[in-house]
């Protein structure tokens, strides 16, 4: 089951029927078994047409997100603990990636408020004082307020990995700034966990050709999903909620980063594809 938060309300696309559910996103998402709640809902309510439906999808559809807050786990694949050593070997912190890698305890860190989250089909900001810009494809989780995953869904973690890789305690800048983050296109509710063999794939074009393209599984992530929510629940309350992605896990080479106009394509099976467009933004010159 998927659910849409559309100009109009919220879609429920449910076996290739659309149900449009009058509710509010927060309360609706923030509740245990959202799954079975889901599946009262369908059961109960007549189907809209085809046409009705697509022309939802075809729209603007918003990220899946309402007053929560988004988090973010660093280093969980093996690729991302090699790839953040590289940048910030001439600094001399690249034993802290190493190290945090095989501690017990993850990497967590606030990411973005609902406000600098974009939508598919929306802009995500890189920075202007940063010369080396990526995207961070991210299977990102949907946690309520009692600590349990209850969705999932597509996150693009961007990144200035110049300004982390100068200095680590600079990761807020490089991380944390206008349009840094997009979810989408929707929330996946599952009554079964997401497959370990889900594929996670990236595509970025550059006027119209691909610049950069990978793909791995979630498999690969060394951490459990359910490690990294125990951790960030352990002395944080989030009374609405909470998003969490779970690492990056395609990197692009160190020769590539990002121009304004380039496309960033992030596939997860079972989920669908969150596509974004590069920019800089406008109000800070």
């Amino acid at each position: 089951m998927k659910l849409y938060k559309i100009a109009k309300g919220i879609l429920l696309d449910h076996n290739n029927s659309g149900y449009i559910i009058d509710d509010e996103w927060d309360s609706l998402i923030n509740r245990d078994d959202l799954a079975g709640y889901l599946q009262l809902i369908f059961a109960d309510t007549t189907p809209i047409n085809d046409e009705v439906k697509n022309e939802h999808l075809s729209g603007k559809i918003l990220p899946p997100i309402g007053s929560q807050e988004v988090w973010a786990a660093g280093v969980t694949y093996l690729k991302s603990r090699d790839a953040r050593m590289e940048e910030s070997e001439s600094s001399g912190g690249a034993s802290l990636y190493d190290k945090v890698y095989d501690a017990p305890r993850p990497e967590l860190f606030f990411k973005a408020i609902a406000q600098r989250v974009s939508g598919t089909g929306a802009e995500v900001y890189i920075r202007k004082d940063s010369e080396w810009n990526v995207p961070e494809p991210e299977l990102t989780l949907f946690i309520n307020s009692k600590g349990n995953i209850q969705g999932y869904t597509i996150g693009n973690d961007m990144s200035s990995r110049s300004i982390e890789g100068e200095n680590a305690l600079y990761l807020p800048q490089a991380k944390i700034y206008e349009k840094s983050a997009a979810l989408g296109p929707c929330l996946l509710v599952a009554a079964e966990p997401i497959a370990a063999e889900s594929g996670i794939k990236m595509v970025i074009k550059r006027n119209g050709e691909t610049a950069y393209q990978d793909a791995t599984t979630v498999s690969r992530m060394k951490r459990s999903l359910t490690e990294l929510v125990g951790y960030l629940h352990r002395e944080c309350d989030f009374p609405v909620g909470a998003f969490l992605m779970t690492g990056t896990c395609l990197v692009p080479p160190p020769t590539f980063t990002l121009q304004p106009g380039d496309v960033v394509e992030i596939n997860i099976d079972g989920i669908g594809t969150l596509v974004n467009t590069i920019a800089l933004n406008p109000k800070h010159k």
